[in-house]
């Protein structure tokens, strides 16, 4: 194994490595193994995180597992590729990564186009780019694909799921511990139809099944040049339209301690049934809450659907008084439905526990701007 296989060559490029897949798939997760496997080879590890906005629970959790971390906001990579440089190089300064990990937005697509061709062609000195791989999670596949009933999104904002299929080097099946081997086996038939050039792995990231084979085949292999992905940007663009986003920030205190744990998911079956009422359907749907600078313990939950069961994914060992609270929802609904929604449950959750106060320092709620076709 040579030294690029494991990251970078001492003193050469680093390695970049993109890990893209629709809202909910469980990139951070996988992206938080990724690294943690690289650190304990002996390698530096940095992160960029990426969203339409500012205030993400994926920079809180990168921080908490103790990496140095960029946050590019105010749209996708794709849209952003100049401040994408310029966090790679803040964090070349800083941390000297010999591997960069970046994570876009859920909702964008034509990347290999607008990020990891650009970043091959025009930084090949610096950098060793990764095959591009997309992560799914596997309960929407089957829906999308239209192998099993259950809710979906509209038609445009599965125009933009399926062109991310469309242009991985790598599919990741993500989450394999929630389906039977019958059910991962139709999809794994489904994927291999549809988009027969991108290798296949199935993997769960929670539990660190299958990440061997596919962390391999990206830390060995350079992403290829092909012919461009052709993408409909009037389509793309209507279906970032039709998904709302919100991003808040809350101080969470009690005169006693209570449970941070059980808040969290209070505050999932409250946003779920209230955006349910108003006809919306969740995306995704992230929460951390820390009791300090997110270097200790924090609690962390998600859902990605409104009739998902809410994920528990870290946990808070003991009670807490007060904390930080990053919410990050992002569904098909208005904004303004999106906002009526946390702040009603927010008051409803603190209705529940003696005393507590969720006053919110922060909150942004609005649809994502329309993505620009590359000049060229």
């Amino acid at each position: 194994m040579d030294d690029r296989t494991q990251g970078a060559a001492p003193g050469g490029p680093a390695r970049y490595i993109v890990i893209g897949g629709f809202l909910g798939a469980g990139k951070t997760t996988a992206v938080l193994r990724l690294a943690e496997r690289l650190r304990a080879r002996g390698l530096r590890v940095g992160l960029i995180a990426n969203d339409q906005g500012t205030g993400l629970v994926d920079t809180g959790l990168m921080r908490a597992g103790g990496f140095p971390v960029e946050e590019v906001g105010g749209g996708c990579f794709c849209c952003q590729f100049a401040s994408l440089v310029e966090a790679s190089w803040r964090l070349a300064r800083a941390a000297r990564p010999d591997v960069f990990i970046a994570e876009p937005v859920g909702s964008c697509t034509d990347l290999v186009a607008t990020v990891t061709g650009p970043l091959r062609v025009l930084y090949g000195e610096d950098y060793v780019v990764s095959p591009f791989s997309v992560l799914v999670d596997p309960v929407r596949a089957l829906r999308i694909l239209g192998l099993e009933p259950g809710p979906r999104f509209s038609e445009h904002v599965v125009y933009i799921y399926r062109k991310q299929l469309e242009e991985a080097d790598a599919i990741v099946v993500n989450k394999i511990d929630l389906v039977d081997g019958a059910r991962r086996g139709r999809l794994r038939e489904a994927l291999r139809a549809a988009f027969p050039r991108a290798a296949l792995f199935e993997v769960s990231a929670r539990t660190g099944d299958g990440l061997d084979a596919w962390f391999d085949r990206i830390l060995a292999e350079e992403s290829a040049s092909g012919p461009a992905m052709e993408v409909d940007y009037g389509t793309y663009g209507d279906g970032e339209e039709r998904l709302g986003w919100l991003n808040a920030e809350i101080a969470a205190a009690a005169p006693a301690p209570f449970d941070g744990n059980a808040l969290l998911r209070d505050l999932a079956v409250q946003v779920r049934e209230r955006l349910a009422a108003a006809g919306g359907e969740i995306a995704h749907l992230k929460m951390i809450l820390s009791p300090g600078d997110w270097s200790g313990d924090v609690a962390a939950l998600n859902v990605v659907g409104n009739d998902r069961e809410a994920a528990l994914t870290h946990a808070l060992a003991a009670p807490v008084s007060g904390g930080r609270l990053v919410l990050n929802l992002r569904a098909e609904a208005s904004p303004g439905t999106l906002q009526a929604a946390v702040e009603g449950a927010l008051a409803g959750a603190a209705a529940a526990v003696p005393g507590l106060a969720l006053p919110v320092r922060h909150l942004q709620a609005f649809k994502p701007g329309r993505p620009k076709k590359p000049a060229c």
